[in-house]
Parts: C-alpha cells; structure tokens; sequence
C-alpha cells in the first residue's frame, strides 16, 4: 500500500478530526505543473530547463508552496495546542490538578494519558513522513533540491514538526511513565509506545524515537554552551535546547528576571536567530526523566546552580536597593 492511501486511512481513522496534509491535492498540483513543464520548456537541446522552477513557476509560488505551508502550519498548532494541554494535565499540582481532570474529557488514571502521548508522538511523526514525502516528489519532478531547501524555511518558520519542543516534552513523559508502571508493576496498563527511548552516546544523552518508514527523531540532549548534559533545560522557539541558566546568561539576563526579559533583537546561541526566547518553553518532563537518569551529575549540578542562584539573586536586590535609595 503507497503512503498517500496509508496516511489518509490514518488520519480518517482518528476519533476526532485533526488538521492534516492534503497530499493528494498536492500531487494534482505537482502534476498540473509537471504538465506545464513538459509543454513549454524545452533549452536548446530538447531537454526540460527546470532550473527556473520554482522561480518562475506560478503553479509552485502561487499555489504549491502557500498551501503547504498552511497546511503544515494547521498540523503543528493543534499539535502544540492538544500537547501542552496534556502535560499541564499531568504535571498540574494539588487543586489545580483536580479542576484540570474536571474540565477534562480524559479518564482520571495514566493509562488514559499514556494513549494520549502516544497517539499525539505518532500524529507528528507521520505528518513528518508526509512532509518529507511530498517534498521528495516535488524534487523529483522538477529535477532539483528546491524541496529539500523549503524544508529548511518551513524550519525557520517554526512549523516543522519534528523542532517542536513539546514533542520532546512529550517524548520524556512516555518514558517516565513507562518507568513508573514498571516500578508499581502494573500488569493491567497496555504497553506505552516503545518506540521512545533515552540513550547515551560517549555519555551524552539524546531523545529518540522511531516510526515506520524509517523515521526518527533524535534530540540533542547537550547544551551548546556548558557542553554538558542539559540542567533545568529550556527550548527556545527555535527548537534548541540549553539549560536555563546558560541560555540566560548568554541573552545577558540575570536569572530572576529570565528569559522574558531578553531584547527581541538577542539571538539564539546556536543558530543566531532573533526573537527566538518570548515563549520558550521549560522541559518539565525532560527535567524529570535526566534527574532520574543522572542521578549522580545531576545532583552535583543542583549544587552549582544554587550557589550562582543565591548569588544572582543577591546582586539582583542590591542594585534594586540601591537604585531605591539614589545611591
């Protein structure tokens, strides 16, 4: 069975309707274009002069790209939306938990929430596989890498998929709860998604998870300042993960006032781009599953911090009692 069938059985096989790829008006797009090529654009040898597309292909700017990018960008905010309401579920305190069960829909146990996570992991990794496979085609036909290279803007505007922070969010909380019902030896939960695992490569971590079709997300679990295993780790809008006082520090923002105080103009350590600190997101769930982890590094790094949090702190209201004081 071709993808194209498989994706649309999926997605049709959904309890509620959930925003997807049209990839089968897509390909009528493609085709109609391929058709338009073979007509008027022959070079001097009789050969297709594909080179000009998709810059001079009304079909691709006027049609392909901007529904694609729509399309994409439905996909990776009822993702975000549905993630971050599942773990605010599973990670809310006291009261708060309790009146977030109320108004929720779900079944009051981790079984429920379990099947949640892992439809939500398979539901961005099969968008992912869409993606890939109709930029495949678009290259195909056109003889060129122009698919490969919108990729790479689709990652820019933040609506590739597989750069969410709440899929890694969503990546530890399957294992941690693997973990857990492993520890209370419950034998009546189904199996959680298998496919999510942490491994340590030369001691640095990274978050994988495998799908069919060869598939796989594999996240960096090492910060690109410290160089170390990622402490109270924080996602920037960008994708990239750092610990939450080396990203501070490097936006050149004290840690009381965090990283809601960082200038719009700061840019992202690693790939330099602006604006990528309002809405980061804190990686609850990843901080949980390292502390478990690393048990050993994480308590010597818990140590360190809280020495340079004191100090910070410190400093943070002296100055504020001195500028009171006119001083």
């Amino acid at each position: 069975m071709k993808f194209c069938k498989k994706y649309q059985e999926y997605m049709k096989g959904q309890e509620k309707k959930l925003p997807s790829l049209g990839i089968k008006k897509l390909k009528k797009i493609l085709k109609k274009c391929r058709g338009d090529c073979q007509r008027g654009r022959p070079d001097v040898n009789g050969f297709l002069n594909i080179q000009n597309c998709p810059q001079r292909c009304p079909v691709c700017d006027g049609t392909f790209f901007p529904c694609l990018v729509e399309e994409m960008s439905a996909v990776v905010g009822c993702f975000n939306e549905r993630a971050q309401k599942l773990l605010d579920l599973h990670l809310a305190p006291g009261l708060k938990r309790y009146l977030f069960w109320f108004k929720s829909k779900l079944k009051r146990n981790h079984v429920a929430l379990g099947q949640e996570g892992k439809d939500l992991v398979t539901y961005a990794l099969v968008n992912a596989i869409a993606l890939r496979k109709i930029l495949k085609k678009y290259d195909k036909i056109h003889y060129s890498k122009q698919g490969q290279a919108f990729k790479s803007q689709v990652q820019s505007m933040h609506i590739e998929i597989l750069q969410s922070p709440w899929l890694c969010e969503l990546m530890a909380f399957q294992i941690n709860l693997r973990e857990t019902e492993a520890k209370t030896k419950s034998r009546t939960a189904p199996s959680l998604f298998e496919g999510c695992y942490l491994q340590f490569n030369d001691g640095k971590p990274s978050l994988c998870c495998e799908l069919f079709d060869s598939v796989k997300a594999d996240i960096d679990l090492t910060c690109s300042i410290c160089l170390d295993t990622v402490f109270d780790p924080v996602s920037l809008t960008c994708g990239h993960i750092f610990c939450y006082m080396c990203a501070c520090s490097a936006a050149s923002v004290d840690i009381v006032d965090g990283l809601k105080a960082v200038e719009p103009k700061e840019k992202c350590p690693l790939c330099r781009e602006t604006g990528v600190h309002e809405g980061a997101v804190h990686l609850e769930e990843l901080n949980i599953l390292l502390n478990r982890r690393c048990r050993e590094y994480w308590e010597q790094r818990r140590e360190t911090e809280r020495v340079e949090r004191i100090k910070q702190q410190k400093e943070h209201w002296d100055s504020l009692c001195r500028a009171f004081a006119g001083v």
